[in-house]
């Protein structure tokens, strides 16, 4: 019998799974975490999140992932002051290609795969499979940091935590609890085990 899904231990490590196919179609749940858990994007203000001009910046990248890939929808998300959940949802492709479907605007690099282990979230020149939820993440990551680097308060410094961290949703219940999760994370903040005045020294 499967074990309870838990939202809350799920952006604690990867659970990539080997052989899995994560450009297939489904529903994916991501964690990606701010360098060394720093509060960037803004503040918890009595169980709401308030974004700064940086969180903004994030949230509007994100808004902007279902232009450049148009076979991906955006589920809940919420940016937190040092890290930010998000659903994901890849539709099944009938009768065309993903990268047919992949979009750039005038001027615009093509979105080729990369990686982003780096600790800056900048693209290496290896990375994950195209049209792939790596590939989605990848071209995300690099995007908020270049826009971030044009503050001189943040200017060279490293924007991301290596990596990211997912789940793959499995049924309509999972998806409503990790809906339930990420809508309520803010009025959890206290108890966040990213919140800085809960990491022990």
């Amino acid at each position: 019998m499967p074990s309870k899904f838990e939202p809350q231990k799920y952006h604690r490590r990867s659970i990539r799974l080997p052989e899995y196919d994560y450009s297939q179609a489904g529903a994916y749940y991501v964690t990606i975490v701010a360098w060394r858990r720093e509060c960037l994007f803004g503040e918890v203000v009595n169980g709401e999140m308030k974004l700064n001009r940086y969180g903004e910046i994030v949230q509007w990248e994100w808004l902007e992932l279902p232009k450049r890939f148009q076979f991906i929808e955006l589920g809940a998300f919420v940016i937190m002051p040092n890290h930010a959940h998000e659903i994901l949802i890849f539709r099944p492709i009938v009768g065309a290609t993903r990268q047919g479907l992949t979009v750039t605007r005038a001027g615009e690099t093509p979105l080729l795969p990369t990686n982003t282990d780096g600790i800056d979230g900048s693209p290496l020149p290896r990375g994950p499979k195209p049209m792939s939820l790596g590939a989605v993440i990848s071209q995300f990551k690099p995007r908020v940091t270049k826009r971030l680097w044009k503050f001189p308060s943040l200017n060279g410094t490293p924007i991301w935590q290596r990596n990211y961290h997912e789940h793959v949703i499995r049924n309509e219940r999972d998806l409503q609890n990790t809906t339930n999760y990420i809508e309520s994370n803010p009025m959890m903040w206290g108890e966040d085990d990213d919140n800085p005045l809960n990491i022990k020294p």
